[in-house]
Order: structure tokens, then C-alpha cells, then sequence
């Protein structure tokens, strides 16, 4: 395993970490909690020191799972949650900062992680929306002065909405956010235009998301797939996009090679090569998913004749999701 800096926090991160959704057992079918924890401890054992979860996964079951595994091991787990919005909006409108986060919420919310995790602090506390629009309030940087100050979390994040990159540059200029956590993928490669730089220049630490699409870019997706419909991917599929992003990835096939036999290698090892990524956060619910996943931990990028041929792949769906 390879590891980076999550930027100003100096921490030491395994760049392949665990995205912990799919184990919350909610939205996500298939799960199974002992294979859950099966693959929490192989990826620790493989080096993976980082996870990300959240209240709302699950009602709490992904943080308590992975607070179960974390404090029975030896090694050192760092560990970020969530914060839910109060309205329940996802991605945040423009409404008014104490429908989402107000300050009394911003502490009961990260009390109730602190519960389930069964730990003192929480290494990363991040908002799991975001509006630019909240900045100039000031009742979001009191809580979060007040958690540090009583040592209940460490470090500040924000989760950026989905395929809105720019929509927290606002935020990161306040220097009360340590890390953000985006989409970034072969698909979605809109960070690179505004918000790369910028935590760059800042020293903000990323946690790139959804390296895989949903399962898109894994080539596992066929215009006959089918999910049940509790299932997040009937809606993130829905429509014509099974064929559409089922023609992309006949298109990506053609690539692979030298540089990545598989698809989903292609997909980590796109998501690794930027080096303003600190780690990719992939969802893991099984032993499999950990051991392919870390493979492609080898310090090996991706050359730039791939990536500038990468670029025809970029996919704009802002609006559209």
C-alpha cells in the first residue's frame, strides 16, 4: 500500500481507502454484514488505514460496523463521517443555512457518530452537502470551533453535491475546511478545471469519490442489467443510461493494455494519477472488491499520452442527474 498526505491535516493516508456506504445495508442490496466486516479487516490488514462513512448510511449501521472493526484492531484507522442535512436535501439547494446546518445539529449529529463509532474523536467531521451560498453565516464555523475545542472531531470536511466541483471554492477560501470529498472519475472530470487547483494552492486534502461510476466503469453495467427497485442504481441507471454508458465502456475497452488490464484498474489508476487526489474511496463489500482494489496501490500513474486520450471520455451531466 501505497500512502499520501491528506493535505494541511499532515496525516499519512493509504490512497486506496474504504468507502463505506455499500455496507450500511440501505439503497445498496447484496450486502451482508459479515462479509462486511470480512473485507474491513482484510483491507487493514493490506494496509488501509482510511475509511469514510456517515450518519445517514444505513441509519447509523455503516458507522457502527466500522467502529466495531476499527477499535479491535491494533493498527491506527482513521476514520471521517457526516453530517446529514437537517432538510434532508441531497444535493443542497439554496435555502437558508439553518434548514441544513444549524449550529445545535451540527453537534447533536456528530455526538450520535461519536455513539456509534464508540470512539472520543472523529478523525474527519465533514458536511455531506454543501451550498457556497452558507459561507458569510458564521453559526457552521462556530460548531465547528466548538467540536475541535472540545476535542470531538479533529479535522473539518465538506462533501461536495454531486457533479457541482466549484460549488464549495467559496468555502475552502474561509481556511476552516481541511478536506473535500468529490466525484472524480473517467466520466467526471470536472474537478480538474477549478477545484483541483485551488486545494492545491491551499493545501486542502481530497477525497476523490465514486472512482467507478456506480459500477458503470467496472463494464459490469449492460443495457439488460437490472436492479431491484430499493436499490440505488435503478435511479442512478435510469432511463437510456444503461446503453449510454454501456457504449462509453465498449469505447474504453480499447484501450486496455499495458498500462491496465481491466477496466475498474483503468478507473483507480485514472483517479490516482492526479496528484492533488489524496485517496480513493471505492466501495468495498466483499473480499474480492479489497483485493483488486488494492492492488493497483503501486505508485504506478497513468502516462500522460492516456490521460490526454482519458479526456474524450469526460461526460457532463451537470443538470441531468
Amino acid at each position: 500500500m501505497n500512502y499520501r498526505t491528506l493535505g494541511r491535516t499532515g496525516i499519512s493516508v493509504s490512497e486506496v481507502g474504504y468507502g463505506a456506504w455499500g455496507i450500511g445495508g440501505v439503497q445498496w442490496t447484496g450486502g451482508d454484514d459479515d462479509e462486511a466486516k470480512r473485507a474491513l479487516n482484510l483491507a487493514i490488514d493490506r494496509g488501509l488505514n482510511f475509511i469514510d462513512t456517515a450518519l445517514a448510511y444505513g441509519r447509523g449501521h455503516s458507522e457502527r460496523l466500522v467502529g466495531e472493526v476499527a477499535r479491535a484492531r491494533s493498527e491506527q484507522v482513521f476514520i471521517a463521517t457526516k453530517i446529514p442535512p437537517k432538510n434532508l436535501q441531497w444535493p443542497a439547494q439554496a435555502v437558508a443555512l439553518e434548514e441544513a446546518f444549524p449550529e445545535d445539529y451540527i453537534v447533536e449529529c456528530t455526538e450520535r457518530s461519536l455513539r456509534n463509532l464508540g470512539v472520543e474523536t472523529i478523525d474527519l467531521q465533514q458536511f455531506h452537502v454543501w451550498h457556497d451560498n452558507w459561507v458569510e453565516r458564521t453559526e457552521w464555523i462556530e460548531a465547528i470551533a466548538k467540536l475541535r475545542q472540545q476535542g470531538k472531531i479533529c479535522h473539518a470536511g465538506i462533501s461536495i453535491n454531486d457533479y457541482q466541483p466549484a460549488n464549495v471554492i467559496k468555502a475552502l477560501r474561509t481556511d476552516q475546511i481541511d478536506a473535500v470529498q468529490v466525484i472524480y472519475n473517467i466520466f467526471e472530470q470536472a474537478p480538474n478545471d477549478e477545484l483541483y487547483p485551488v486545494c492545491q494552492e491551499l493545501n486542502i486534502g481530497v477525497l476523490a469519490r465514486v472512482p467507478f461510476d456506480e459500477g458503470g466503469l467496472t463494464g459490469a453495467i449492460t443495457p439488460d442489467t437490472v436492479f431491484p427497485e430499493d436499490d440505488f442504481r435503478s435511479w442512478f441507471f435510469r432511463g437510456d443510461r444503461k446503453q449510454i454508458v454501456f457504449d462509453r465502456v465498449e469505447g474504453l475497452k480499447a484501450l486496455l493494455g499495458t498500462e491496465a488490464a481491466s477496466l475498474p484498474e483503468l478507473a483507480l489508476r485514472f483517479t490516482l494519477s492526479h496528484d492533488a487526489v489524496s485517496t480513493v474511496i471505492p466501495g468495498m463489500r466483499s473480499t474480492k472488491h479489497v483485493e483488486s482494489n488494492i492492488a493497483c496501490s503501486d505508485g504506478r500513474k497513468l502516462s500522460r499520452e492516456m490521460l490526454e486520450r482519458l479526456k474524450a471520455f469526460a461526460w457532463d451531466r451537470t443538470g441531468n442527474w
